[in-house]
């Protein structure tokens, strides 16, 4: 596939997935979960034993693995591609690691001009493994959809000036604020290599991709608008030729939520925050949701879980298309099963 084909019919384009993506209707709610491939698996935890997180996502037969783990073990409606969101950072040269119990750390983060100079251009070469491993996915999933998946720029903004994870996110946003040309020219660097990395999974065979602005949350609606959202919207922009639906996500984005649409998104993630009804509210017509059950109700009772899944179906019963997904990732500690109960709730509940 290349930019200049829109979606033709393949053996994904009736899934329930992209159906939903569409907006188009379904034989029953789809259903996915963020960090569906990880540590909450015992058979992940086993074949990641002893292997670092970023060598483990640039082993092609690995990454074929833990994605289809949940695939089997839940019955969802879409894989979505094992990686990381600094995996292309890590694949254009910036020294940096992700470390157990704290994340990545940047070794030399980006805090002047010169910096910039570290962020060279990704090509596909750079990821041959992305390819190859996407080559087997797609073999192996036949008729169920891959997402794939990148970092969005001020995400990646975030940790490469802070050198880590932040909580208050001071030299990103003083470098937002006091130096707002620097701030521009690094985030349409990290627009262009997230566009690249997007396009080599989509052009590998990935149905469809999102966009993950962690902590895009952190900002206040007219900072979004003005210093953030033209980055996202480059992204959206450079593979909307290709036809693939296009999601976007944060947490705690609920004051956002119309502004991420607005960047170029055919799907909107909501997290636990909003409900599904006031959502489709906010963000406006002609786009579909994707959400949003507190990833922390899968520690409660199967009868509560069913519960307030039923809530989270009721709020979106109008929405044009819902995806039905947590409100952010799966939790290490999660019981699988618990997982495998609520894909088989929502389809017998939304089955039409």
């Amino acid at each position: 596939m290349t930019a200049n084909d829109s979606m033709q019919p393949t053996a994904t384009y009736d899934s329930a997935f992209l159906k939903a993506c569409r907006r188009e209707p379904v034989p029953h709610t789809p259903v996915w979960f963020m960090r569906q491939a990880g540590r909450s698996l015992p058979e992940y935890r086993k074949v990641r034993e002893g292997i670092p997180m970023l060598e483990s996502c640039m082993q092609p037969e690995l990454v074929t693995e833990i994605t289809l783990q949940p695939v089997r073990r839940h019955n969802v409606d879409a894989a979505i591609y094992y990686s990381d969101i600094v995996v292309p950072l890590k694949a254009i040269g910036i020294d940096l690691d992700i470390k157990p119990g704290v994340g990545p750390v940047v070794e030399r983060p980006i805090r002047t001009r010169a910096d910039l100079a570290q962020l060279r251009d990704l090509t596909p070469e750079d990821v041959s493994y992305v390819t190859e491993a996407i080559g087997l996915l797609t073999r192996e999933l036949g008729a169920t959809p891959l997402i794939g998946f990148a970092g969005a720029p001020f995400t990646l903004a975030s940790y490469l000036v802070e050198g880590g994870p932040s909580r208050t996110y001071e030299n990103a946003k003083a470098m937002m604020y006091g130096d707002p040309g620097l701030w521009a020219d690094l985030l349409d660097r990290l627009a262009d290599i997230t566009a690249a990395f997007l396009k080599v999974q989509i052009e590998a065979g990935a149905s469809a991709v999102q966009l993950f602005d962690s902590w895009a949350g952190a900002l206040a609606p007219a900072d979004y608008r003005n210093s953030v959202m033209h980055a996202s919207a480059k992204v959206f922009d450079a593979v909307a030729g290709y036809g693939v639906p296009r999601l976007h996500f944060g947490v705690g984005t609920g004051e956002l939520l119309k502004l991420m649409g607005e960047a170029g998104a055919d799907v909107v993630g909501v997290d636990w925050r909003v409900p599904m009804d006031e959502a489709v509210r906010r963000v406006g017509p002609g786009k579909a949701l994707q959400g949003n059950l507190d990833p922390t109700v899968l520690f409660t009772d199967k009868d509560t879980v069913e519960a307030k899944a039923q809530e989270v179906l009721d709020a979106a019963a109008g929405l044009e298309g819902h995806v039905f997904n947590l409100g952010h990732g799966v939790m290490p500690n999660t019981d699988p099963d618990a997982l495998t109960r609520l894909v088989e709730y929502v389809h017998t509940r939304t089955a039409r």
